[in-house]
C-alpha cells in the first residue's frame, strides 16, 4: 500500500457554520459517500468558504461545457498538477457524467495517446499548454473556436484555471480523499492514484514537483 502524504489541516468532523455543515451534509449524500474532505478541511474558514463555493459550483454543475467535457478538463488537470485528491473525486464523477471508462484510463497518458476524439484531444491539448506555458497557443485556440462557442472557451480557461488552484491547496493542506472515493477506483484509475500520492510525497520532501512531466512517474 502506498504510504499517504502527511495531513496538515486535519478535517473538521464537521465545518465550522451551519451553511458550511449543510453544504457537506448535502454533499455527502450526493457523492454517496462521506462528506468530501475538501468541505471539511475549507470549511475551517468559513468566510472564504462561503465565497468560494458558489463559483466553484457554477464551474462544476452550471457550466456552458458539456459535462464530459469539463470532466475529462478536471481530470487531466488534476493529472498534471499531481492531486491525488482531485483524481479520486473526479475519476468517479467523469464516469456518472458519461466519460467512457476507456477515456477515465487514458486521460494520464495525456493527448498523444490513442483512440480520442478531435475534440477530446484539442480539450487535453488546451490543458497541458495552460499548465506549461500559461496560455493556449494559436494553434490549439483556432481549432478549438471551430467547435466551442466564446462563453466556452472562456469556461475553459477558468475551468482549468480553478483547478489548478485547488489542486495546490489541497497538496499544501495535505487533504487525503475519502475512503469511499478511493474505494471505487479500480485498475489503472487505482494505480494512478498510487501514482499521484507517490509523487506527492516526492514533491512534498523537496523532491520534483507532484506536477513534473505529462505522464508522470
Amino acid at each position: 500500500m502506498t504510504a499517504a502524504p502527511t495531513v496538515r489541516v486535519p478535517p473538521a468532523r464537521w465545518p465550522r457554520g451551519p451553511f458550511a455543515q449543510m453544504v457537506a451534509a448535502l454533499a455527502g449524500r450526493a457523492t454517496r459517500g462521506d462528506p468530501p474532505r475538501l468541505f471539511t478541511t475549507l470549511g475551517h474558514n468559513p468566510r472564504l468558504f462561503r465565497r468560494w463555493l458558489p463559483f466553484s459550483g457554477a464551474l462544476l454543475y452550471g457550466g456552458a461545457l458539456a459535462r464530459t467535457d469539463r470532466e475529462l478538463v478536471i481530470l487531466r488537470t488534476a493529472w498534471r498538477c499531481g492531486s491525488w485528491y482531485e483524481w479520486a473525486q473526479h475519476v468517479e464523477l467523469a464516469r456518472r457524467a458519461g466519460l467512457a471508462g476507456a477515456d477515465v484510463e487514458r486521460v494520464a497518458a495525456g493527448p498523444e495517446a490513442a483512440g480520442w476524439r478531435d475534440r477530446q484531444r484539442l480539450l487535453l491539448e488546451a490543458v497541458d499548454e495552460l499548465h506549461d506555458r500559461r496560455v493556449v497557443t494559436d494553434a490549439t485556440w483556432a481549432a478549438l473556436a471551430g467547435m466551442l462557442d466564446e462563453r466556452q472557451l472562456i469556461e475553459l480557461c477558468f475551468l482549468v484555471g480553478h483547478y489548478e488552484m485547488l489542486a495546490m491547496t489541497l497538496n499544501s493542506l495535505g487533504v487525503e480523499p475519502e475512503a469511499t472515493s478511493l474505494g471505487r477506483l479500480d485498475g489503472p484509475t487505482a494505480e494512478a492514484a498510487r501514482r499521484l500520492a507517490r509523487r506527492l510525497l516526492a514533491a512534498r520532501a523537496g523532491g520534483a514537483s507532484p506536477a513534473a512531466g505529462a505522464v508522470g512517474h
